[in-house]
């Protein structure tokens, strides 16, 4: 059985994904609603949200994407992106990250002394919930990568999938099953990031 540890090692990003069912969108579902529910956050706010797309409602959300960035390039060469699109269209989902500002302005108010902090901690907390999805996803088998199209999209995705307006996109992770190699990762010395003091 792969240990913690072992997860966390062979997370990778996979930009190419495809449609062919590892495990099935319940499952999917347990884990995003496990880690929603378990990963820590400051004063526990709890300012998550998720909105996780399967099928025709994943395959929108790329073709929309897709539109809007070909509206940003105009005429210009579109190729590049077009293929990094169609990678990500071709997985079986995508997870959509928010972070409920309703609640970090609610705890600005309450603990003003700390006002400065809670967004901060907020996207601390995103990290977090981004990280434990994305690792237990290779736990199953799936493939995935995180995405940054905020905030080209979020009026687009506000709209199509009624998303409250407190609600603030923070990152996008479309998955699948992994249609490629991903190959070796390098290291910085660990000696130059990490100190202990005995």
């Amino acid at each position: 059985m792969t240990t913690f540890y072992q997860a966390i090692e062979n997370r990778r990003s996979y930009y190419a994904v495809s449609k062919e069912e590892v495990v099935s969108s319940e499952r999917i579902q347990e884990i995003v609603e496990h880690a929603v529910k378990y990963v820590p956050s400051a004063f526990n706010s709890q300012s998550a949200r998720v909105l996780v797309l399967f099928a025709n409602e994943h395959d929108a959300f790329w073709d929309n994407t897709t539109a809007l960035l070909k509206d940003i390039v105009g005429d210009g060469d579109f190729s590049g992106t077009q293929a990094k699109m169609d990678g990500f269209k071709a997985g079986s989902g995508t997870v959509l990250f928010f972070e409920d500002q309703t609640v970090v302005e609610d705890l600005q108010e309450s603990f003003a002394l700390y006002a400065d902090n809670f967004p901060v901690w907020s996207e601390q907390s995103s990290g977090m919930l981004q990280f434990a999805i994305w690792t237990a996803l290779e736990l199953e088998g799936l493939g995935a990568s995180l995405q940054h199209y905020n905030p080209i999209v979020d009026e687009m995705v506000a709209s199509k999938w009624d998303i409250p307006k407190s609600w603030k996109l923070r990152a996008q992770m479309p998955f699948g099953k992994p249609a490629q190699d991903v190959g070796e990762k390098e290291f910085k010395p660990l000696e130059d990031r990490v100190k202990i003091a005995k």
